[in-house]
């Protein structure tokens, strides 16, 4: 029997991210997997009765062999994996990777080198930098770039105190090549491929803030690390995110939980949606031996 699968956005993501999601519906379909949209909007998830429950436009139904959750909310996850549906990514993955501290700390466990890194919440944070400036400010939670702060100076410093509107952040030293990064897609255990962005009028690298792209060839020892990142993780499929040291090194960044792809899409011909559907149908496959 054909497995039937729920890919869950966020209404407002739809919108820009029609043609991805009929990538992803095509490509279940090409492989004999059923795949539906849902909006995250008309879920509601819960207790009810003292059961675990799952509503979609108010009405129960039936749970899903698997679910593709593109929103980033790690209750979502857990929530829907409780209910025995294989979720992807895990939420032990989507807990980590949202969350930029805790995705460092575990780094640091496996050997991966990064720049400095400290942690703080909003009512901690100190008069000054703790770190030398120029440095950067990052809320924990942030995406595709935002919510992430160049500080010059303590003037700098201070006034930016007062806008943060979130509690998490981590303050890194910037002593990097700014307005460059490296992308590495990876599915199941597989380096996919990676790309450098990079910008001339920004820190940030990011290709939706007005980077450019570029296919880059990682290095043996490059591969290594991010192998070893991989030995450690059960991915779906996920964007690990180095910035480049000023000998060219590559220096950890973050995990993007709910990673596009269209940077690769942009330089290559790789077709990353077909690799992942096949791993989804590997791993439903696993459970179902199991």
């Amino acid at each position: 029997m054909m497995k039937h699968g729920w890919l869950i956005y966020s209404r407002t993501d739809i919108k820009q991210n029609k043609s991805y999601i009929n990538w992803f519906i095509e490509e279940a379909n090409s492989q004999n997997l059923s795949l539906e949209l849902i909006v995250r909007d008309e879920l509601t998830i819960g207790i009810i009765n003292n059961k675990r429950s799952i509503y979609l436009k108010n009405k129960k139904i039936k749970p899903p062999d698997y679910a593709i959750i593109r929103t980033i909310e790690p209750l979502l996850n857990l929530h829907l994996e409780a209910c025995g549906i294989r979720v992807f990514n895990n939420s032990y993955i989507a807990r980590i990777c949202n969350d930029k501290a805790l995705t460092h700390h575990y780094m640091l466990d496996f050997d991966i080198p990064m720049v400095n890194t400290v942690f703080f919440k909003k009512h901690t944070m100190p008069l000054t930098s703790p770190l030398s400036y120029p440095c950067i400010i990052k809320e924990t939670t942030g995406k595709g770039g935002m919510q992430v702060y160049y500080i010059k100076d303590k003037h700098n410093w201070q006034n930016q105190m007062e806008s943060l509107s979130t509690s998490d952040f981590i303050v890194q030293s910037c002593d990097v090549q700014l307005g460059k990064d490296i992308r590495v897609f990876v599915v199941g255990k597989e380096i996919i491929g990676a790309v450098m962005r990079y910008s001339t009028s920004d820190f940030r690298a990011n290709y939706k803030l007005g980077g450019s792209v570029s296919l880059y060839n990682l290095t043996k020892q490059d591969a290594d690390m991010i192998e070893k990142i991989i030995s450690h993780f059960d991915f779906g499929m996920v964007g690990i995110d180095f910035l480049i040291g000023k000998n060219g090194e590559l220096l950890f960044n973050e995990i993007e939980d709910v990673v596009g792809s269209r940077t690769l899409s942009v330089v290559s011909n790789l077709n990353i949606l077909q690799t992942y559907v096949t791993h989804i149908k590997s791993e439903l496959r696993k459970r179902d031996i199991n």
